[in-house]
């Protein structure tokens, strides 16, 4: 075998230029000899697994943060000066937060394990003339592979030879449908979905058998080559850790640079060496909100146990909230925006136009007379515009008893039903025809039973119709097929009494183009009677006289949940595109029907037109377009990333190892939890359990709200902090003692905050919530109002501390004690503030206004407010706390005095409400 590539693409090659470029033989296959000779070249057809990061490495990588340098080079400085109590508890603080991040952190990637799986099996070859079984691992370029119904395809194959081989290559396609082989050689730019002479590894064999040679193993085979773009793939951050990394940024300098000042300052002042290590680490400590890694954590988590009560499971926290900020979601069409069961919805038969009601396998459903032709809305249920009265009842038209009779007859399915639900053992074709006979009470085992089948004539692409002979008086052949294949063999046509009369081709037509219109995939069907000797049917018995029966109009239909959720999505400003590699006419019906369009339009485009586009052309593709049909999973990737450079935040669906990288390179990957393949499951941030778009809507809601609390929690953290700061720098400016210490400042922005924070992550979603558009993706973490807001209250927090400290030291002449009053009334002020964030502000408003609230106010609210007052008492009254801490226990004047700061801070929460209300603050307006 030559080691250069191919002078053409293997589908564009003749089979025997193909077997001697491989240098074997269509009936002898390899000798053992070169079997290994190659094997040694080319290695085992398995995809390599690539290797995760050891835990250990994972856990120290949580220290990789620029905040947690600052803490631990104050931890370190604490221990130089002998402050080993206060080195154990900073450090015991960034412990804690590498501990929290670990756990955070998502599993192990496995999806190239998991297609390394997709690979593995059994393989039928042809060696040295004789047929083995193999181990598909063994298999190497040139070998001759032999299919039959149930295998999985082990590597690529160029076809040689087929019989009624029927492929399905949904999982790398998404064509809905099994895909019918043959061995002619195709155009050099056929789409891979189109490639009706080769089997790619990972498809199934749904029928018939065939053969063929192995052309592409392991990493390239076209399951292999997205195997290395997914290892490939930069494991984009979310909007979210973006965000928090550019703040940590910021927040790091601003510290270095006022920790410097605070030192230069205490050195300048001739203030001794531990004084001023003291001040710059308190500082230090004060600025960053060690609490909030935490406080982010919980909240992504409660996102997550809400989401999976709504059939949404997340398997990284950070998901959550990016879901939430999504402005474009691009959906796969089967089985997310569809049944994922093919259904027969339009029928033509006598002259006469049906509708079919019911979706899916079930046969559920009635058979409505259209008599004004073809409904425009096939889902209706047919209780609209007096449909009632052309419900069909007990006698069928004699033309339409017949073409179901023959879509159930010329079939090799059968239905099963397993507890409530049904599918289709074989063909989704065939099952939909069983399906639409049964609606009409036709029983597919009585009337095989009493028409039993003599012969027939299995599927053909090259003939492009299925025939079958039956037991009947007279003796009858049904046939159905293409609407090309079936009708130039027919003389006549039933009318709707039963009678033969002249066939109307035109009339035939016209009607299977307005069904193709609506995305139907159309099926005629004919029957002709022959001799009651006739015990075989062969191709020459068909070749005329058929009487034409009709035509059966079938299509995937629309989930009708998911269309009422695309509804909402638009309305939220959130765009839907549909990109999917089935047809472009079915996708673009699909899609008229389910409202996924611009503007009022369905523009859609092929995968051959983006591959010849541009970046700036594609890029405007996705702008204006609203389906993508018959695309590559390279054009998948594509399309992600030029919305993404467009600034869109994307989230993408998929079920297939064809979406494995768009999904990985989205900024959230939602896979399906029942239908999709374990590798689409292992790429994804998201799985939905019920495999429905519905899904993703809840879902999106439930992250929106997700960023509402985490913007509370923020809002309600930093303004400690910098009155914390604040305090400590104009302390060291002023030659004063510190109001408050390190340790102090770690209870306020651990213990404290975390108890109170909390219980802002159980808020539930505002009103109104899925009407907001998107916020900008470009939007701050603070924004100009969230800044506003920290500020003043950063500068109540300073005056109070700083006064209280300043008074009580006056007053007891104990700086523990006083020390212990300002950090008691600061919290004191901090339950008032929690309030005004929290959603029963509102409430109370409502109530005081005599307004309806729709708001009801969490309980666990005032569990954690219970908890900080408890945890204060233990801080300031328990003798092992104050030394631990340097706290002093408090007489009951002075819990009083401390209290009496929720006053002002009750004004300040009025007057800041005033200026920026507090929903203004998670708005996506700055």
């Amino acid at each position: 075998m030559p080691d250069q590539k191919p002078p053409q693409p293997y589908h564009h090659l003749p089979e025997q230029e193909v077997t001697d470029f491989f240098s074997s033989s269509t009936d002898q296959g390899l000798t053992a000899e070169e079997v290994a000779r190659r094997y040694e070249i080319h290695g085992r057809n398995e995809l390599k697994s690539k290797p995760g990061k050891p835990a250990w490495f994972r856990f120290l990588l949580q220290f990789n943060e620029p905040l947690l340098y600052i803490l631990l080079v104050a931890g370190a400085i604490k221990a130089f000066l002998g402050s080993w109590t206060n080195a154990a508890v900073i450090w015991g603080v960034t412990v804690v937060n590498a501990i929290i991040g670990y756990v955070q952190e998502s599993k192990a990637e496995g999806a190239i394990a998991s297609l390394a799986k997709t690979v593995t099996a059994e393989a039928t070859v042809i060696r040295e003339g004789q047929t083995l079984q193999v181990p598909s691992g063994d298999l190497v370029p040139g070998d001759i592979v032999m299919l039959s119904s149930g295998d999985k395809v082990p590597a690529d194959l160029r076809l040689l030879k087929v019989r009624n081989l029927q492929v399905d290559e949904s999982a790398l396609t998404g064509e809905s449908l099994p895909i019918n082989k043959s061995t002619e050689n195709l155009p050099n730019d056929t789409p891979l979905a189109e490639r009706t002479n080769m089997a790619y590894a990972s498809s199934f064999v749904t029928f018939g058998q065939g053969r063929g040679i192995v052309v592409a193993t392991a990493s390239t085979t076209e399951v292999g080559k997205i195997s290395q773009s997914i290892a490939g793939l930069v494991n984009l951050s979310t909007p979210l850790t973006r965000k928090f990394s550019k703040f940590s940024r910021t927040l790091l300098y601003a510290i270095l640079a006022v920790a410097t000042l605070t030192f230069v300052a205490g050195i300048a002042q001739g203030e001794s060496w531990a004084y001023v290590f003291e001040s710059a680490v308190a500082l230090a400590v004060s600025a960053i909100p060690e609490g909030l890694p935490a406080v982010v954590t919980i909240t992504l988590a409660i996102g997550v146990n809400r989401m999976a009560r709504r059939h949404a499971i997340i398997r990284k926290l950070p998901a959550v909230e990016a879901l939430g900020g999504a402005t474009v979601i691009c959906s796969d069409k089967t089985g997310t925006l569809t049944e994922n069961q093919m259904t027969v919805q339009a029928i033509y038969a006598g002259g006469q136009h049906y509708r079919a009601g019911g979706s899916g396998y079930s046969p559920k459903g009635e058979i409505f007379l259209e008599p004004d032709g073809l409904a425009d809305d096939l889902e209706k249920n047919g209780e609209k515009n007096g449909a009632v009265k052309n419900r069909l009842e007990n006698n069928l038209p004699p033309a339409l008893r017949e073409c179901l009779i023959a879509g159930i007859l010329c079939n090799d399915s059968q239905l099963k039903q397993e507890e409530e639900a049904w599918s289709v053992v074989g063909d989704p074709t065939e099952g939909a025809l069983i399906t639409a006979a049964a609606k009409a009470d036709l029983n597919q085992s009585k009337l095989a039973a009493a028409s039993a089948r003599l012969d027939s004539i299995p599927f053909e692409s090259q003939y492009q119709y299925m025939a079958t002979l039956h037991n009947v008086e007279p003796r009858v052949v049904y046939v159905k097929g293409s609407v090309e294949a079936l009708l130039g063999r027919c003389s006549g046509q039933l009318n709707d009494q039963g009678q033969i009369i002249e066939i109307a081709p035109e009339t035939i037509r016209q009607t299977v183009e307005a069904m193709a219109d609506r995305g139907l995939r159309v099926l005629a069907f004919a029957k002709k009677e022959v001799g009651s000797d006739q015990h075989s049917v062969a191709h020459e018995d068909i070749e005329s006289a058929l009487v034409f029966l009709g035509l059966q109009g079938m299509i995937d239909p629309p989930r009708p949940e998911a269309i009422a959720a695309i509804k909402t999505c638009q309305s939220a400003g959130i765009q839907v595109k549909m990109i999917t590699g089935d047809h472009i006419t079915t996708a673009r019906a699909i899609a008229q029907r389910m409202g996924i369009q611009k503007d009022g339009q369905v523009l859609a485009f092929e995968g051959k037109q983006i591959e010849s586009m541009d970046d700036t052309q594609i890029a405007q593709a996705v702008e204006d377009g609203s389906v993508f049909a018959r695309v590559a999973p390279t054009q998948k990737l594509r399309l992600v990333e030029a919305l993404q450079h467009s600034g869109e935040i994307v989230a993408m669906t998929g079920d297939g190892v064809n979406d494995a990288p768009a999904l990985k390179q989205a900024d959230i990957g939602i896979a399906m939890g029942k239908g999709g393949t374990e590798v689409a499951r292992e790429s994804a941030d998201m799985l939905l359990t019920d495999d429905n778009f519905a899904s993703i809507e809840a879902a999106t809601e439930e992250g929106r709200t997700v960023y509402q609390n985490l913007r509370k929690a923020i809002a309600f953290l930093l303004p400690v902090n910098g009155g914390e700061s604040m305090t400590i720098l104009i302390s060291v400016l002023l030659g004063r003692a510190l109001p408050i210490l390190s340790l102090q400042v770690l209870w306020l922005n651990m213990i404290n905050s975390l108890t109170m924070t909390v219980p802002l992550a159980f808020e539930p979603k505002t009103p109104g919530l899925m009407q907001q558009p998107p916020r900008d993706p470009y939007e701050p973490l603070i924004t100009g109002r969230l800044l506003r807001r920290i500020v003043l209250i950063s500068l109540f927090n300073w005056v109070l501390i700083f006064g209280m400290f300043e008074w009580a030291q006056e007053t007891t002449g104990n700086i523990a004690v006083a020390r212990t009053m300002a950090i008691q009334s600061l919290v004191s002020a901090r339950i008032v503030y929690l309030l005004s964030l929290s959603q029963l502000w509102s409430s109370i408003g409502d109530f005081l206004h005599r307004r309806a609230s729709s708001i009801t106010p969490t309980p666990i609210l005032f569990v954690g407010i219970a908890g900080a007052i408890a945890l204060q008492v233990i801080f300031s009254q328990w003798s092992l706390m104050n030394r631990l801490f340097e706290t002093a226990p408090l007489t009951w004047n002075q819990w009083g005095i401390c209290l009496l700061a929720m006053v002002p801070m009750y004004l300040m929460t009025t007057l800041t409400n005033v200026v920026d209300p507090p929903q203004a603050n998670i708005s996506s307006k700055s």
